[in-house]
């Protein structure tokens, strides 16, 4: 037995800049569980930097220097941040708090549909599993009630929160953008002069990431922005709230779209009830998320390395319980390098193939 274990490791282990790339992994693994929280004003604007660097290349292939180019793109970001911080996120916010005051009679209505059931299918649903149903759905707008109050109790931090972060982000993402080559050749200092794996592997991540946090970004944009125009053509209630809540769906593959849809559906319904009505905006709701799996995300994502559904699935859940909202965006990055990382690491064979 253990020399079946000292040949496995020394097929697997015996190279130094192997040894190397895992330990950078751990090490970087351990700082975001254990600093996660402390980290994020800075991943959001890694996430930001890397979502602007076409724009600075853009620029910089229209004759601006670098700094010309850094000052152009982060005047246009801090625009359309102020935009959103005070024009769209008040809106919202109205719209959010127009959707929980009606919540409970959205609930009551559906508590009534339900009791429907047991008279139409007595067969398949009875009165006691409908009773079980509507206790569990008040006991979920009774959560729903106890976050909002907490989030209203907890509003100065909250406030404080958003105040760190419209400030310290803005200034991350400047100097991210201004001071990239140098951060990277930092880094890079501390590492072993030889480390093809490692370029190997740094190279094709840096590719994949900002294809897809510029991909995603799209999506998001093109997605929540038709959303927003079809239901505000079809007249849906809280349409920018929903129409933000399918844009951000996306980042969730398979399981964001099908979530989204109850909230969608209920809205409808309350308003409309069994009506045509309903009934077109489902339709039109199914078309948006069908040409969105099947026509946006294929353009956009082209140049992502792809991944079987169940291993996007697998990944959304690990890093999405690891790290929350981070791990979900971040998920199939994470596991593009996963596999990134399997494909260009070394075996004794390949070592000894190579000396060859």
């Amino acid at each position: 037995m253990l020399n079946v274990v000292r040949r496995w490791i020394d097929r697997y282990f015996s190279d130094e800049e192997a040894l190397l790339l895992l330990l950078l992994i751990t090490a970087v693994l351990v700082i975001i569980v254990t600093l996660g929280q402390v980290l994020a004003p800075f991943l959001t604007a890694v996430v930001l930097a890397y979502l602007l660097q076409g724009g600075m290349n853009y620029c910089k292939s229209r004759g601006l220097g670098h700094l010309g180019a850094t000052v152009t793109v982060f005047l246009l970001f801090v625009s359309l941040f102020l935009a959103l911080l005070f024009i769209i996120m008040p809106a919202i916010w109205q719209q959010t708090t127009q959707f929980f005051y009606e919540l409970p009679r959205m609930a009551t209505k559906g508590q009534a549909l339900l009791m429907l059931l047991p008279e139409k299918y007595p067969e398949l649903v009875s009165i006691e599993q409908v009773q079980e149903w509507t206790h569990q759905i008040g006991e979920e707008l009774a959560k729903i009630g106890q976050l909002a109050l907490s989030f209203s109790i907890s509003g100065i931090t909250g406030v404080m929160a958003v105040l760190i972060y419209c400030v310290l982000v803005p200034i991350l993402v400047f100097f991210l953008l201004k001071d990239s080559d140098q951060i990277v050749n930092w880094g890079t200092s501390f590492l072993p002069q030889r480390r093809n794996m490692l370029n190997k592997v740094w190279a094709e991540m840096d590719e994949q990431f900002a294809n897809y946090i510029r991909g995603k970004v799209v999506e998001i944009g093109i997605v929540g922005g038709v959303t927003y125009i079809a239901f505000v053509i079809l007249g849906v209630n809280y349409a920018a709230l929903l129409a933000i809540g399918v844009g951000l769906s996306v980042l969730i593959p398979y399981i964001g779209a099908a979530v989204i849809t109850v909230p969608v559906a209920m809205v409808g319904y309350v308003q409309w009830g069994w009506s045509n009505d309903f009934i077109y905006l489902m339709v039109v709701y199914g078309i948006i998320q069908a040409l969105d799996g099947n026509v946006l995300v294929p353009l956009l994502f082209s140049e992502v390395v792809s991944l079987h559904p169940v291993a996007i699935i697998v990944a959304v859940l690990v890093f999405g319980g690891l790290w929350g909202f981070w791990g979900v965006f971040f998920a199939i990055p994470l596991a593009t390098l996963f596999k990134a990382v399997l494909q260009a690491w070394p075996s004794q064979q390949g070592i000894e193939d190579q000396a060859a």
